[in-house]
């Protein structure tokens, strides 16, 4: 990966893990990052119901890119900032819709 050294490889190894689980802990902190999601778009209602949920959270989410990956799959980013526990609600109610595939949330703790 271009590292010169071994331990440079598991600092920002340990760096990144580290910020990615900080965010989980701090609730009331203002946290910034993306949700990156991919869903089924031939799952009836599920747009709308996505649209739905991201509008009720609307004064968390920054922006959103919508990218077509395949015949049925879709792949959605949505830039995140506001507190961290209305960041995991928006993510939550995002993941168990029916028809989404995965959602990988990565925050950065600055």
């Amino acid at each position: 990966m271009g590292y010169e050294s071994r331990s440079k490889a598991v600092q920002d190894s340990v760096r990144l893990f580290v910020s990615e689980k900080k965010w989980l802990r701090e609730e009331k902190a203002d946290q910034t990052g993306i949700l990156l999601m991919v869903y089924d778009h031939e799952v009836a209602g599920l747009e709308g119901e996505l649209t739905e949920v991201q509008h009720d959270h609307a004064a968390v989410i920054s922006s959103s890119m919508h990218i077509h990956v395949g015949e049925r799959d879709c792949l959605e980013a949505i830039a995140v900032k506001g507190k961290a526990s209305e960041i995991r609600k928006l993510s939550n109610e995002l993941t168990t819709k029916k028809g989404v595939k995965i959602l990988k949330t990565m925050m950065v703790s600055l």
